[in-house]
């Protein structure tokens, strides 16, 4: 019976209809996010998935099944070998260049007194200018005779070559377009990690005799730039790999498919070839590799790095 001088109180309702409101509340809030992240992203890429055991192409009225085909085919092709084996490369010629570049610029920015303004706006500009229109201006300073890199390695008594129709050296000269671009990312990702390390540190380094700018370095900075080291890592992977801009309009994945990527590859199959269902098994390809390594460099790294 109900104490009279509590006439409005209610029995409270029971841990499981407790449970059952907090999660009516949770799903509430977090609906709207999980439809978006559905029709954004999983519900695409599980289309892509489908449609890659598929047989359709583009323009065709019937789709029919075709199981594990384009994977096959794919295995059998020298082309997706090639394109696989050049997206590598330049991944890994762009990435450890443009993150120990844009730590370089970083320290040098932060022991600076003055401009330290105009010098990050200055190298972060690349990230932020159009890829294609400044494409045209590489292309012309990659020209063989009139360019300016021929003419500073002339100068400087260095061989001369045609770089981006040199099989040689056409991926490598792509490559440096794309580090001319990440660094400035990488820059103001590894400032915002310097500005986070405590200073007291580097009293305390100082009073154990690691007063030295390397000894500092060693033992203060770099550890504790892990977490940002990690971060910079990850995110100038991913942006290697979707490498597409500078090969459509410099080389056209030429000469001799020596520039030729993954990304670039998918275009051509999908919208020069219509082969659609194989374009589209060629995207998990690359999201699979995507996903690889950033899981394999984010645990390598990971282990070696010390979170405050």
């Amino acid at each position: 019976m109900v104490d009279a001088a509590f006439p409005s109180a209610r029995p409270r309702p029971s841990r499981r209809a407790g449970a059952a409101l907090e999660a009516a509340a949770a799903w509430t809030l977090a609906g709207p996010a999980v439809a978006l992240m559905w029709t954004m992203l999983l519900g695409p890429a599980l289309a892509v998935v489908g449609l890659s055991l598929t047989d359709w192409e583009f323009g065709m009225p019937t789709i029919g099944w075709a199981g594990l085909d384009n994977y096959f085919e794919m295995a059998g092709d020298r082309v997706f070998w090639v394109t696989l084996r050049n997206t590598l490369v330049y991944v890994a010629f762009v990435v450890p260049l443009s993150v120990f570049l844009g730590l370089g610029v970083a320290l040098l920015i932060e022991a600076g007194a003055t401009l330290r303004g105009f010098y990050r706006a200055a190298f972060f500009l690349p990230v932020t200018s159009t890829l294609l229109a400044m494409a045209l201006v590489f292309q012309f300073a990659f020209h063989p005779s009139v360019g300016a890199v021929n003419r500073t390695f002339a100068w400087l008594g260095l061989p001369t070559t045609d770089w981006l129709r040199n099989p040689d050296t056409a991926l490598f000269a792509l490559g440096a377009i794309g580090i001319w671009q990440a660094v400035g990312l990488s820059m103001v990702l590894f400032l915002a990690g310097l500005k986070a390390i405590p200073r007291d540190l580097y009293e305390s380094a100082a009073i154990d005799g690691a007063d030295g700018p390397w000894e500092r370095f060693r033992r203060v900075t770099w550890p504790m730039l892990g977490p940002a080291t990690v971060f910079v890592v990850t995110i100038t992977a991913i942006r290697s790999f979707q490498v597409f801009d500078t090969v459509a309009v410099l080389t056209d994945g030429g000469p001799n498919k020596a520039t030729s990527v993954l990304l670039y590859q998918m275009y051509q199959e999908g919208f020069s070839f219509l082969r659609s269902a194989y374009a589209a098994a060629l995207t998990c390809v690359f999201l699979g590799f995507v996903l690889l390594l950033t899981w394999l460099q984010v645990k390598l790294l990971d282990r070696r790095t010390h979170y405050a």
